[in-house]
């Protein structure tokens, strides 16, 4: 695991997106994408940058159970806003929360993932240790699925409506199995309030207790940290 201290998130961000280019000169041609406010700096360098994603294939980590594409609070809507509107894809895949069967949605997800082998996921980590929605308890080696939200995620994610009544409870998550099979993992976090959650990740046991640990039981994974969120390392 390699850590690698800056400022802020912005040189975090330019960090990250020396990494994604670094990876399309050498062949990368699927990104795993994340959404909520972490990888925002990221996606700002992407946006202002020359380079030409439309051979490129995006998958997304989650989305919320019962948000469409076009509500404004869906991370399809992020995502097309932050990124896929300036910076076209060749394609782009986000979980459905609003299918009608969200099981045989999750294995479709399952099969986009097996269909488009990941070069490089691009992670955040919520205080509580999840990543993706993978909340504590999720299984290490668990598939794309319907989650529910822990109290502490939901209170983390309000900010970004109205009133925390509005906030989704369940979300189609990525499971952290599926997000293990990448081949190079980024992961980004900024502030002290991250830096129990990272400590856990790189210095704790492996457990289910703290999903994000499970990262140590990949060959190749790059952690971008502010001094705040290293500073319990």
């Amino acid at each position: 695991m390699e850590i690698i201290r800056v400022k802020n998130a912005e040189e975090g961000g330019k960090k990250a997106f020396e990494i994604i280019k670094d990876g399309m000169a050498n062949g990368a041609k699927v990104l795993g994408l994340a959404t909520g406010s972490t990888p925002i700096t990221l996606y700002k360098e992407m946006t202002s940058s020359d380079i030409d994603f439309s051979d490129m294939t995006s998958v997304n980590l989650d989305e919320y159970v019962g948000l469409g594409g076009s509500d404004e609070q869906s991370y399809r809507h992020f995502m097309n806003v932050q990124l896929f509107d300036k910076k076209p894809f060749k394609a782009t895949y986000v979980p459905n929360g609003k299918a009608e069967d969200l099981v045989a949605a999750c294995k479709e997800y399952d099969k986009t993932i097996d269909e488009n082998p990941i070069d490089i996921q691009i992670l955040g980590i919520g205080q509580n240790g999840h990543i993706g929605f993978n909340e504590p308890g999720a299984p290490l080696d668990g598939t794309t699925s319907v989650v529910d939200l822990t109290e502490s995620t939901i209170n983390a994610n309000k900010r970004f409506f109205d009133k925390v009544e509005d906030v989704p409870t369940k979300a189609v998550s990525m499971g952290i199995g599926s997000i293990l099979k990448g081949k190079k993992i980024v992961l980004m976090a900024y502030g002290e309030n991250k830096a129990d959650a990272i400590k856990g990740m790189v210095d704790g046991p492996v457990t289910t207790e703290m999903p994000a640990s499970a990262l140590q039981n990949h060959d190749n994974v790059v952690v971008i940290i502010d001094e705040e969120a290293a500073s319990k390392l």
